[in-house]
Protein backbone atom coordinates (compact mmCIF):
# COMPACT_ATOMS: atom_id res chain seq x y z
CA UNK A 1 0.00 0.00 0.00
CA UNK A 2 2.95 2.06 0.63
CA UNK A 3 4.09 2.75 -2.88
CA UNK A 4 0.55 3.69 -3.96
CA UNK A 5 0.73 6.60 -1.66
CA UNK A 6 4.15 7.49 -2.82
CA UNK A 7 3.39 11.03 -4.97
CA UNK A 8 5.94 9.63 -8.11
CA UNK A 9 4.32 6.40 -8.32
CA UNK A 10 0.98 7.63 -8.25
CA UNK A 11 2.05 9.87 -11.26
CA UNK A 12 3.96 7.20 -13.11
CA UNK A 13 0.47 5.03 -13.08
CA UNK A 14 -1.53 7.91 -14.16
CA UNK A 15 0.77 8.74 -17.01
CA UNK A 16 0.81 4.94 -18.44
CA UNK A 17 -2.81 4.58 -17.75
CA UNK A 18 -3.22 7.57 -20.53
CA UNK A 19 -1.08 6.20 -22.85
CA UNK A 20 -2.25 2.87 -22.45
CA UNK A 21 -5.63 4.21 -23.49
CA UNK A 22 -4.73 6.18 -26.32
CA UNK A 23 -3.04 3.28 -27.39
CA UNK A 24 -5.54 0.70 -27.43
CA UNK A 25 -8.22 3.23 -28.58
CA UNK A 26 -6.35 3.43 -32.28
CA UNK A 27 -5.82 -0.23 -32.54
CA UNK A 28 -7.82 -2.41 -35.05
CA UNK A 29 -10.17 -3.05 -32.00
CA UNK A 30 -10.65 0.63 -30.39
CA UNK A 31 -13.84 0.91 -31.58
CA UNK A 32 -15.28 -1.99 -29.17
CA UNK A 33 -13.37 -0.50 -26.33
CA UNK A 34 -15.04 2.92 -27.47
CA UNK A 35 -18.51 1.44 -27.39
CA UNK A 36 -18.11 -0.48 -24.48
CA UNK A 37 -17.10 2.95 -22.86
CA UNK A 38 -20.64 4.31 -23.92
CA UNK A 39 -22.42 1.64 -23.17
CA UNK A 40 -25.02 2.24 -20.56
CA UNK A 41 -25.26 0.54 -17.23
CA UNK A 42 -28.87 1.79 -15.81
CA UNK A 43 -30.49 1.46 -12.84
CA UNK A 44 -34.24 2.69 -14.03
CA UNK A 45 -35.78 1.79 -10.49
CA UNK A 46 -33.03 4.51 -9.00
CA UNK A 47 -33.67 6.96 -12.08
CA UNK A 48 -29.52 6.51 -13.09
CA UNK A 49 -28.73 6.37 -16.59
CA UNK A 50 -24.95 6.48 -16.97
CA UNK A 51 -22.50 4.83 -19.38
CA UNK A 52 -19.58 2.86 -18.27
CA UNK A 53 -17.46 5.87 -18.65
CA UNK A 54 -19.81 8.23 -16.55
CA UNK A 55 -19.55 5.51 -13.89
CA UNK A 56 -15.87 6.23 -13.56
CA UNK A 57 -16.65 9.75 -13.88
CA UNK A 58 -19.51 10.85 -12.05
CA UNK A 59 -19.36 8.16 -9.63
CA UNK A 60 -15.62 6.65 -8.69
CA UNK A 61 -13.93 10.46 -8.95
CA UNK A 62 -16.24 11.47 -6.37
CA UNK A 63 -13.93 9.73 -3.98
CA UNK A 64 -10.91 11.53 -5.13
CA UNK A 65 -12.81 14.72 -4.70
CA UNK A 66 -13.68 13.75 -1.50
CA UNK A 67 -9.88 13.54 -0.57
CA UNK A 68 -9.01 16.34 -2.60
CA UNK A 69 -11.86 18.40 -0.04
CA UNK A 70 -10.23 16.78 3.04
CA UNK A 71 -6.22 17.70 2.76
CA UNK A 72 -7.71 21.63 1.35
CA UNK A 73 -9.65 21.83 4.61
CA UNK A 74 -6.96 20.92 6.20
CA UNK A 75 -4.83 23.52 4.59
CA UNK A 76 -7.47 26.39 5.61
CA UNK A 77 -7.73 25.24 9.12
CA UNK A 78 -4.30 24.12 9.91
CA UNK A 79 -2.05 24.03 7.05
CA UNK A 80 -0.55 26.36 4.79
CA UNK A 81 -3.43 28.09 4.12
CA UNK A 82 -4.79 29.00 7.88
CA UNK A 83 -3.93 32.84 7.51
CA UNK A 84 -4.01 35.49 5.02
CA UNK A 85 -0.43 36.32 5.13
CA UNK A 86 0.37 32.38 4.39
CA UNK A 87 -2.35 32.03 1.29
CA UNK A 88 -1.80 35.45 0.05
CA UNK A 89 1.28 34.98 -2.49
CA UNK A 90 -0.15 31.60 -3.61
CA UNK A 91 -3.72 32.65 -3.97
CA UNK A 92 -2.84 35.81 -6.77
CA UNK A 93 -0.29 33.40 -8.01
CA UNK A 94 -3.28 30.58 -8.55
CA UNK A 95 -5.49 33.41 -10.26
CA UNK A 96 -3.42 34.08 -12.43
CA UNK A 97 -2.63 30.35 -13.56
CA UNK A 98 -6.57 30.30 -13.62
CA UNK A 99 -7.15 34.01 -15.78
CA UNK A 100 -4.28 33.87 -18.26
CA UNK A 101 -4.53 30.27 -19.66
CA UNK A 102 -8.39 31.04 -19.78
CA UNK A 103 -7.54 33.84 -21.63
CA UNK A 104 -5.61 32.39 -24.29
CA UNK A 105 -8.23 29.90 -24.54
CA UNK A 106 -10.67 32.08 -25.54
CA UNK A 107 -8.58 34.03 -28.02
CA UNK A 108 -7.97 30.76 -30.01
CA UNK A 109 -12.11 29.99 -29.97
CA UNK A 110 -14.02 33.88 -29.47
CA UNK A 111 -16.74 33.82 -31.96
CA UNK A 112 -17.34 29.87 -31.93
CA UNK A 113 -19.40 27.18 -30.30
CA UNK A 114 -16.34 25.82 -28.00
CA UNK A 115 -15.83 29.27 -26.03
CA UNK A 116 -17.78 27.68 -23.21
CA UNK A 117 -14.75 25.74 -22.67
CA UNK A 118 -12.35 27.61 -21.44
CA UNK A 119 -11.92 26.26 -17.88
CA UNK A 120 -10.49 23.20 -19.18
CA UNK A 121 -6.86 24.87 -19.68
CA UNK A 122 -6.79 26.01 -16.07
CA UNK A 123 -6.90 23.44 -13.80
CA UNK A 124 -3.43 22.07 -12.20
CA UNK A 125 -2.94 17.92 -11.50
CA UNK A 126 -2.07 18.33 -7.71
CA UNK A 127 -1.06 14.29 -7.81
CA UNK A 128 0.98 14.78 -11.31
CA UNK A 129 2.58 18.10 -10.49
CA UNK A 130 3.75 17.03 -7.01
CA UNK A 131 5.20 13.07 -8.56
CA UNK A 132 7.12 15.54 -11.17
CA UNK A 133 8.67 17.52 -8.26
CA UNK A 134 9.24 14.33 -5.71
CA UNK A 135 10.76 12.68 -8.80
CA UNK A 136 13.62 15.56 -10.10
CA UNK A 137 13.18 17.81 -7.69
CA UNK A 138 15.46 16.01 -4.32
CA UNK A 139 17.42 19.44 -3.29
CA UNK A 140 14.19 22.01 -4.26
CA UNK A 141 13.71 23.74 -0.41
CA UNK A 142 10.87 22.88 1.59
CA UNK A 143 9.42 26.62 1.18
CA UNK A 144 8.76 26.16 -2.47
CA UNK A 145 7.66 22.87 -2.10
CA UNK A 146 5.22 24.01 0.24
CA UNK A 147 4.07 26.88 -2.27
CA UNK A 148 3.42 24.65 -5.35
CA UNK A 149 0.95 22.70 -2.48
CA UNK A 150 -1.27 25.37 -1.28
CA UNK A 151 -0.91 27.21 -5.46
CA UNK A 152 -2.29 23.39 -6.49
CA UNK A 153 -4.73 22.91 -3.38
CA UNK A 154 -6.12 26.44 -4.31
CA UNK A 155 -5.89 25.65 -7.90
CA UNK A 156 -8.57 22.51 -6.89
CA UNK A 157 -10.64 24.61 -5.10
CA UNK A 158 -11.33 27.15 -8.27
CA UNK A 159 -11.39 24.24 -10.41
CA UNK A 160 -14.25 23.18 -7.95
CA UNK A 161 -16.39 26.44 -8.50
CA UNK A 162 -15.88 26.35 -11.51
CA UNK A 163 -17.33 22.85 -12.04
CA UNK A 164 -20.40 23.61 -9.52
CA UNK A 165 -21.63 26.95 -11.19
CA UNK A 166 -20.52 26.65 -14.66
CA UNK A 167 -21.13 22.92 -15.60
CA UNK A 168 -24.33 22.89 -13.67
CA UNK A 169 -28.05 23.31 -15.56
CA UNK A 170 -31.75 23.00 -14.02
CA UNK A 171 -30.73 22.62 -10.15
CA UNK A 172 -33.60 20.32 -8.74
CA UNK A 173 -33.43 22.32 -5.64
CA UNK A 174 -35.77 19.63 -4.13
CA UNK A 175 -32.55 16.87 -4.08
CA UNK A 176 -30.69 19.52 -3.39
CA UNK A 177 -32.21 20.00 -0.07
CA UNK A 178 -32.05 16.11 0.48
CA UNK A 179 -28.21 16.50 -0.49
CA UNK A 180 -28.16 19.43 2.46
CA UNK A 181 -29.84 16.71 4.95
CA UNK A 182 -27.49 14.27 4.05
CA UNK A 183 -24.18 16.15 4.09
CA UNK A 184 -25.48 17.54 7.48
CA UNK A 185 -26.55 13.93 8.98
CA UNK A 186 -22.66 13.13 7.96
CA UNK A 187 -20.47 16.10 9.20
CA UNK A 188 -22.91 15.24 12.53
CA UNK A 189 -22.03 11.53 12.46
CA UNK A 190 -18.13 12.07 11.80
CA UNK A 191 -17.75 13.81 15.17
CA UNK A 192 -19.15 10.47 16.88
CA UNK A 193 -15.40 9.35 15.41
CA UNK A 194 -13.18 12.03 17.17
CA UNK A 195 -10.68 10.68 19.64
CA UNK A 196 -12.28 12.82 22.65
CA UNK A 197 -15.68 11.83 21.69
CA UNK A 198 -17.93 10.54 23.58
CA UNK A 199 -18.56 7.54 21.69
CA UNK A 200 -15.16 6.95 21.16
CA UNK A 201 -14.24 7.49 24.93
CA UNK A 202 -16.52 4.77 25.99
CA UNK A 203 -14.83 2.09 24.01
CA UNK A 204 -17.86 1.37 21.53
CA UNK A 205 -17.21 -0.49 18.05
CA UNK A 206 -16.88 2.21 15.23
CA UNK A 207 -17.94 0.07 12.36
CA UNK A 208 -21.75 0.91 13.00
CA UNK A 209 -20.80 4.79 12.59
CA UNK A 210 -19.01 4.14 9.74
CA UNK A 211 -21.43 1.76 7.67
CA UNK A 212 -23.95 5.38 9.04
CA UNK A 213 -21.39 7.04 7.07
CA UNK A 214 -21.25 4.91 3.71
CA UNK A 215 -24.94 4.60 3.43
CA UNK A 216 -24.86 9.30 4.00
CA UNK A 217 -21.88 9.29 1.47
CA UNK A 218 -23.75 6.96 -1.03
CA UNK A 219 -27.25 9.23 -0.68
CA UNK A 220 -25.36 12.16 -0.76
CA UNK A 221 -24.09 11.22 -4.17
CA UNK A 222 -27.37 10.49 -5.56
CA UNK A 223 -29.08 13.34 -4.00
CA UNK A 224 -26.82 15.45 -5.89
CA UNK A 225 -26.49 13.40 -9.25
CA UNK A 226 -30.70 14.16 -9.35
CA UNK A 227 -30.08 17.24 -8.63
CA UNK A 228 -28.30 18.37 -11.49
CA UNK A 229 -25.18 19.56 -10.19
CA UNK A 230 -21.98 17.51 -11.25
CA UNK A 231 -21.93 14.37 -8.72
CA UNK A 232 -18.55 14.69 -7.78
CA UNK A 233 -19.61 17.74 -5.99
CA UNK A 234 -20.63 15.36 -3.50
CA UNK A 235 -17.76 13.94 -2.34
CA UNK A 236 -16.30 17.76 -2.03
CA UNK A 237 -19.40 18.70 -0.06
CA UNK A 238 -18.53 15.48 2.34
CA UNK A 239 -14.90 16.29 2.42
CA UNK A 240 -15.16 19.65 4.15
CA UNK A 241 -17.94 18.51 6.76
CA UNK A 242 -16.37 15.59 7.66
CA UNK A 243 -14.43 16.01 11.07
CA UNK A 244 -10.91 16.86 10.88
CA UNK A 245 -8.68 13.77 12.40
CA UNK A 246 -11.90 11.01 11.08
CA UNK A 247 -11.35 13.02 7.81
CA UNK A 248 -7.32 12.26 7.68
CA UNK A 249 -8.12 8.84 8.58
CA UNK A 250 -10.49 8.11 5.94
CA UNK A 251 -7.67 9.54 3.07
CA UNK A 252 -5.32 7.38 4.64
CA UNK A 253 -7.35 4.09 3.73
CA UNK A 254 -9.00 5.79 0.46
CA UNK A 255 -5.55 7.00 -0.83
CA UNK A 256 -4.44 3.90 -2.13
CA UNK A 257 -7.96 3.10 -3.96
CA UNK A 258 -7.55 6.51 -5.48
CA UNK A 259 -4.13 6.31 -6.90
CA UNK A 260 -4.07 2.94 -8.03
CA UNK A 261 -7.40 2.03 -8.79
CA UNK A 262 -9.60 5.19 -9.27
CA UNK A 263 -7.53 8.01 -11.19
CA UNK A 264 -5.82 5.33 -13.66
CA UNK A 265 -9.22 3.82 -14.36
CA UNK A 266 -10.30 7.49 -15.24
CA UNK A 267 -7.46 8.12 -17.08
CA UNK A 268 -7.95 4.95 -19.08
CA UNK A 269 -10.95 5.83 -19.91
CA UNK A 270 -11.07 9.43 -20.59
CA UNK A 271 -7.73 8.82 -22.68
CA UNK A 272 -9.80 6.07 -24.81
CA UNK A 273 -10.47 8.43 -27.59
CA UNK A 274 -9.57 7.96 -31.77
CA UNK A 275 -7.19 10.22 -32.79
CA UNK A 276 -8.93 12.24 -35.86
CA UNK A 277 -7.82 11.70 -38.77
CA UNK A 278 -7.79 15.40 -40.06
CA UNK A 279 -5.12 17.68 -40.80
CA UNK A 280 -3.82 20.07 -38.00
CA UNK A 281 -5.80 23.13 -39.84
CA UNK A 282 -8.94 21.39 -39.31
CA UNK A 283 -9.00 20.60 -35.74
CA UNK A 284 -11.26 22.90 -33.82
CA UNK A 285 -10.02 26.02 -32.35
CA UNK A 286 -10.38 24.51 -28.51
CA UNK A 287 -8.31 22.10 -29.43
CA UNK A 288 -5.55 24.90 -29.97
CA UNK A 289 -6.61 26.73 -27.17
CA UNK A 290 -6.20 23.75 -24.83
CA UNK A 291 -2.77 22.86 -25.98
CA UNK A 292 -1.56 26.46 -25.70
CA UNK A 293 -3.42 27.22 -22.49
CA UNK A 294 -2.24 24.81 -20.69
CA UNK A 295 1.51 24.80 -20.51
CA UNK A 296 2.19 28.68 -21.70
CA UNK A 297 -1.18 29.74 -20.10
CA UNK A 298 -0.49 28.66 -16.66
CA UNK A 299 3.77 29.50 -16.65
CA UNK A 300 2.90 32.98 -18.48
CA UNK A 301 0.11 33.51 -15.74
CA UNK A 302 1.38 32.08 -12.62
CA UNK A 303 4.62 33.84 -13.20
CA UNK A 304 3.12 37.28 -14.20
CA UNK A 305 0.95 37.38 -11.00
CA UNK A 306 3.06 35.37 -8.74
CA UNK A 307 5.68 38.57 -9.79
CA UNK A 308 3.37 41.08 -8.53
CA UNK A 309 2.41 39.01 -5.63
CA UNK A 310 6.15 38.95 -4.52
CA UNK A 311 5.97 42.77 -4.45
CA UNK A 312 2.95 42.66 -1.84
CA UNK A 313 4.21 39.24 0.18
CA UNK A 314 7.58 40.59 0.42
CA UNK A 315 5.74 43.36 2.48
CA UNK A 316 4.22 41.53 4.65
CA UNK A 317 5.79 38.35 5.38
CA UNK A 318 9.38 38.64 4.01
CA UNK A 319 8.80 35.83 0.94
CA UNK A 320 11.83 34.26 -0.25
CA UNK A 321 10.19 32.93 -3.36
CA UNK A 322 12.41 33.85 -6.38
CA UNK A 323 11.02 34.32 -10.37
CA UNK A 324 13.37 31.64 -11.08
CA UNK A 325 11.16 29.41 -8.47
CA UNK A 326 8.10 31.10 -9.88
CA UNK A 327 8.96 29.74 -13.50
CA UNK A 328 9.70 26.08 -12.24
CA UNK A 329 5.97 26.03 -10.67
CA UNK A 330 4.80 27.53 -13.67
CA UNK A 331 5.78 24.63 -15.50
CA UNK A 332 4.30 22.18 -13.25
CA UNK A 333 1.17 23.55 -13.26
CA UNK A 334 0.81 23.35 -16.81
CA UNK A 335 0.06 19.73 -16.07
CA UNK A 336 -3.71 19.95 -16.84
CA UNK A 337 -4.38 15.90 -16.78
CA UNK A 338 -7.48 14.74 -14.64
CA UNK A 339 -9.31 17.67 -13.62
CA UNK A 340 -8.87 18.92 -16.82
CA UNK A 341 -9.70 15.85 -18.70
CA UNK A 342 -12.51 16.13 -16.45
CA UNK A 343 -13.97 19.69 -17.81
CA UNK A 344 -13.25 18.78 -20.99
CA UNK A 345 -15.83 15.72 -21.22
CA UNK A 346 -18.45 18.00 -19.14
CA UNK A 347 -17.90 20.96 -21.87
CA UNK A 348 -18.07 19.24 -24.93
CA UNK A 349 -20.46 16.36 -23.52
CA UNK A 350 -22.65 17.27 -26.68
CA UNK A 351 -19.72 16.88 -29.17
CA UNK A 352 -18.23 13.51 -29.38
CA UNK A 353 -15.91 15.00 -32.41
CA UNK A 354 -14.70 18.11 -30.28
CA UNK A 355 -14.44 16.03 -27.03
CA UNK A 356 -11.79 13.49 -28.92
CA UNK A 357 -9.83 16.62 -29.88
CA UNK A 358 -10.11 18.53 -26.21
CA UNK A 359 -8.50 14.87 -25.16
CA UNK A 360 -6.03 14.79 -27.39
CA UNK A 361 -5.07 18.43 -26.49
CA UNK A 362 -5.24 17.85 -22.66
CA UNK A 363 -2.35 14.90 -23.08
CA UNK A 364 -0.71 16.44 -25.17
CA UNK A 365 -0.66 20.05 -23.61
CA UNK A 366 0.14 18.23 -20.49
CA UNK A 367 2.73 15.90 -21.68
CA UNK A 368 4.88 19.17 -22.75
CA UNK A 369 4.19 20.68 -19.65
CA UNK A 370 6.05 17.27 -18.32
CA UNK A 371 8.81 17.59 -20.04
CA UNK A 372 9.20 21.38 -19.47
CA UNK A 373 8.79 21.16 -15.85
CA UNK A 374 10.95 17.84 -15.44
CA UNK A 375 13.55 20.33 -17.24
CA UNK A 376 12.87 22.99 -14.91
CA UNK A 377 12.92 21.14 -11.85
CA UNK A 378 16.03 19.13 -12.74
CA UNK A 379 17.66 22.41 -13.56
CA UNK A 380 16.90 24.35 -10.48
CA UNK A 381 17.39 21.63 -7.95
CA UNK A 382 20.91 21.53 -9.27
CA UNK A 383 21.15 25.50 -8.73
CA UNK A 384 19.75 24.80 -4.94
CA UNK A 385 22.04 21.73 -4.70
CA UNK A 386 25.25 24.37 -5.84
CA UNK A 387 24.11 27.12 -3.28
CA UNK A 388 23.72 25.02 -0.68
CA UNK A 389 27.38 23.18 -0.86
CA UNK A 390 28.11 26.80 -1.37
CA UNK A 391 27.29 27.56 2.12
CA UNK A 392 24.37 29.80 0.19
CA UNK A 393 20.90 30.70 0.81
CA UNK A 394 18.19 28.05 -0.73
CA UNK A 395 20.46 25.24 0.13
CA UNK A 396 17.99 21.40 0.50
CA UNK A 397 17.21 22.15 4.11
CA UNK A 398 16.46 26.14 3.69
CA UNK A 399 12.84 26.60 5.20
Amino acid sequence: MKILRSERWSAVLLLIAAVLGLVLANLSFGPVLVELKTAHLDLPWLGLDLSLGHWISDGLLAVFFFIVAVELKRELVIGELNSLSKALLPAIAAVGGVLVPAVIYVGFTVGTDTVDGWPIPTATDIAFALGVLAVFGRFIPTRVRVFLLALAVLDDLIAILIIAFFFTADASMAHLGLAAVTITLFGAFSRMLKPRSSWVLSRRAQWPIMLVLWVLAVLTWYFVYQSGVHATIAGVALGFVMARRPGGRAVHGLEPVSNGVILPLFALSAAMVPIPQVSPSELDPAFWGILVGLPVGKIVGIMLAGGIGLLVARRRTGQSLTIGDLAMVGTLGGIGFTVSLLMNELAFAGDTEVANEGTLAVLLGSGIAIVLSGLAVTVRSRQYRTQGAAGGPGGPFSR
